[in-house]
């Protein structure tokens, strides 16, 4: 499993990315296509498995951006907590992950502020 992280600084019109750790770095008229070239420098360093993303703006004018080769068995790599309490959705039928929200959504409608016997326009 291979980790890279760019830092990504735009000027105008024009941004650029430098790997926070390496040798790799591109440039690009948009964010979109700056992301693109990212990904394939870094498929082409390391092609080991899938590739996921991540883009997070610090500015408007800054970001990071992380690529994630390999490191998941069918996809449902999880980096950050509370995977376990998606896997269970994620492999169960989607009828029966769609029915406690559909009877959360119906408890919420039961519930208003006529029913606590004060309301905030009054």
């Amino acid at each position: 499993m291979g980790v890279f992280t760019f830092v990504c600084k735009g000027s105008g019109a024009d941004w650029t990315a430098k790997q926070l750790n390496g040798e790799l770095e591109a440039s690009a008229s948009s964010t979109f296509e700056l992301q693109r070239k990212l990904v394939q420098a870094a498929v082409s360093s390391d092609s080991s498995g899938g590739a996921q993303s991540s883009f997070s703006y610090v500015t408007p004018s800054s970001a990071v951006f992380q690529v994630i080769i390999g490191g998941g068995g069918g996809g449902g790599a999880f980096v950050g907590g509370g995977g376990a309490a998606a896997a269970p959705a994620a492999s169960g039928g989607g009828a029966a992950a769609e029915a406690p929200a559909a009877e959360e959504k119906k408890e919420e409608k039961e519930e208003s502020d006529d029913d606590m016997g004060f309301s905030l326009f009054d």
